[in-house]
């Protein structure tokens, strides 16, 4: 004889709330009646299964319910269950039905998962291998696969596991977690260990190859004796090892999670041995260089501001400062909007890049006011005289160091200064004013 009961559970988030209904359970389906009509084999969980989720594995579900195949079960351990799914926040709905017999008790799953998830970056948790994180997190928190929902208790049940392993090492650690940002809907979540100070001891690199290599290390020193923290050190790999594969035509290069080990740990400081996984890609070479909307500055100048040749390995950082030299040629001749933008093709068969630079030249500004500031009056008139670009005069952008260069050879002769240079271009009247400030640094003695 086979008993169906069926629960429907539905989960709501933003109350909080847990309502179960229940189908109507006819009277020779009470569980004194099937006590008495079914064997006690008929209780055992036999089997579980899942469906509806696209982001988890059915075990792990099953694994995160408490459910186990082949203990005795009851209407109650169900609802146990379903109740440690909902609280989770993984899931937006989640209904359930089970069948006794005599082979015993099936459950049948049914879930809906929750529709905002996050991911969870741990800035300095040096004493576990990334893999080896991520693999034990997910023994302790089934349902923790590199992301978290934004509600219900997973995170909490993450952020004790955390813990629990630092304690495991009877580290004297304290980890917390932050939701980023701070004052907006939750787009990751950030773990971070307080207690004695983590130093960066070396930074080694894996995949790199024998010609960059060197430039890395050289350019890794100034990371040593540095706090350690995952987002900053993402932020100078950007700064300080991506140019080095950018000026060399690797135009997809990137960084892999990075590795750390820790080398020397005390009561107040850990220092830690980093390795950084370098993913160069394909090497581009450059094809040609196109320029298109010039009309004040020959082609033949601005060709000159561009070196690289056709062959060489593209030089990504080497055109983007190329482009600024080409902004200032227009900057002297007073065309202060001049911009210059940059396509890149990339041809994947030849591994070939073609630059292409379109100018767009703008509007011709003048001369405007000029103010001096920082000194005394009688020294403000000389240097005012000294000023030869005259109100109504096409604006040249390089004038002003060329005349602070002149002020301090001329007039100010006595003691250091520090300057300043403010430009303050009028797109209606199509000037420009310019503020220029002396600081003495040591007042005279």
């Amino acid at each position: 004889m086979r008993y169906p009961e069926t629960v429907n559970l539905l989960h709501s988030i933003s109350l909080g709330l847990v309502c179960l209904l229940f189908a109507t359970v006819p009277a020779s389906a009470q569980t004194g009646r099937k006590s008495k009509e079914l064997p006690p084999s008929a209780f055992k969980l036999s089997e579980v299964k899942v469906t509806g989720t696209e982001r988890f594995k059915p075990e792990d579900v099953i694994r995160a319910s408490g459910l186990q195949v082949g203990q005795t079960v009851h209407d109650e351990d169900f609802k146990g269950a379903i109740r440690v799914l909902g609280d989770s926040g993984a899931f937006s709905a989640i209904g359930y039905t089970f069948e006794f017999s005599t082979e015993g008790t099936k459950l049948d799953l049914k879930v809906k998962d929750a529709d905002h998830f996050a991911p969870v970056r741990f800035e300095n948790l040096v004493w576990f291998a990334h893999q080896e994180l991520f693999d034990k997190l997910h023994a302790l928190v089934p349902l923790f696969d590199g992301q978290l929902p934004i509600t219900g208790k997973l995170i909490d049940d993450v952020s004790e596991a955390v813990q629990g392993m630092i304690d495991e090492k009877k580290l004297p650690v304290r980890v917390d977690y932050t939701r980023l940002p701070s004052d907006g809907p939750t787009e990751a979540f950030e773990f971070t260990a307080t207690g004695p100070r983590i130093l960066i001891d070396s930074v080694k690199f894996s995949g790199a190859g024998d010609t960059e290599l060197p430039r890395l290390e050289a350019a890794a020193k100034d990371l040593q004796g540095e706090q350690y923290l995952q987002s900053a050190l993402h932020s100078e790999e950007q700064k300080l090892f991506l140019p080095i594969y950018e000026s060399e035509g690797y135009l997809k290069a990137s960084f892999g999670d990075n590795e750390t080990r820790v080398v020397q740990g005390d009561s107040d400081d850990v220092q830690v041995e980093v390795t950084i996984p370098v993913l160069p890609g394909p090497q581009y070479m450059l094809d040609v260089i196109e320029l298109s909307g010039y009309k004040v500055i020959p082609v033949d100048t601005l060709k000159k501001e561009i070196p690289q040749q056709s062959g060489a390995p593209a030089n990504d950082i080497q055109i983007r400062k190329d482009i600024e030299n080409i902004k200032k040629l227009y900057g002297q001749k007073g065309y202060m909007e001049a911009k210059v933008d940059l396509d890149e093709p990339l041809d994947e068969t030849k591994h070939n890049v073609r630059y292409v630079l379109r100018v767009s030249e703008g509007a011709i500004y003048k001369m405007g006011e000029v103010e001096i500031l920082g000194v005394d009056s009688r020294t403000r008139d000389k240097l005012q005289n000294l000023w030869s670009l005259k109100t109504g005069d096409p604006y040249d952008s390089s004038y002003p160091a060329r005349f602070i260069t002149q002020a301090l050879k001329q007039v100010l002769t006595t003691g250091e200064w520090n300057t300043d240079v403010h430009e303050t271009p009028d797109q209606k009247d199509k000037d420009v004013d310019v503020t220029v400030r002396f600081d003495l640094k040591q007042p005279l003695q």
